[in-house]
């Protein structure tokens, strides 16, 4: 692939997945907002109408495992912890949209970091995978590959071209004066 065309697939690449990160940080500040509405009510209540909401919706089975999960997780909800989701939720949110900003703006440094936080996750979602396979779970599993491998790709690109260049820079002689 020659480097006009190299230049075009990272331009696009990196804006994509910069829009990606960008989503992903809006919708961890709704988490954070959510969150925060519900610094002041009763989470028991808001656990059960949650479940009739699901129940209503998606006809999810009020004695169901995901039923059970959500009420034995609404009773361990404290104030403390609620505060601890809020400030994580809200960092969260922050390095997505540094993250964002980098790949947008297409700096090195936010190509691997794009990288390394994309491969962090990958033993993990392998794990929910095996643990308990989902077509939500593989699509988000094949998301993160594809990312991973495409910033891979892009960044040893990077690394030929410089070579390369660095190579051409000492092969020729400069010129007499």
């Amino acid at each position: 692939m020659n480097t006009q065309k190299n230049l075009i697939v990272k331009h696009f690449g990196l804006r994509g997945i910069a829009l990606f990160e960008a989503g992903k940080g809006l919708l961890a500040v709704m988490v954070a907002i959510w969150l925060l509405s519900l610094l002041h009510k009763d989470i028991q209540d808001v656990a059960e109408h949650l479940l009739h909401f699901l129940h209503r919706i998606f006809r999810l089975n009020p004695d169901g495992h995901l039923a059970r999960s959500i009420i034995r997780g609404a009773r361990r909800v404290t104030p403390a912890n609620l505060h601890l989701w809020i400030g994580g939720t809200i960092l969260y949110s922050i390095v997505r949209f540094v993250e964002a900003v980098g790949l947008w703006l297409e700096k090195p440094w936010a190509e691997w970091f794009a990288l390394i936080s994309g491969c962090l996750y990958l033993p993990i979602e392998i794990y929910e995978l095996g643990h308990h396979a989902t077509p939500i779970k593989w699509a988000i599993f094949a998301t993160n590959v594809l990312i991973v491998a495409y910033l891979a790709w892009l960044l040893r690109d990077s690394h030929i071209q410089r070579k390369l260049r660095e190579t051409t820079a000492v092969a020729k002689p400069e010129p007499a004066t």
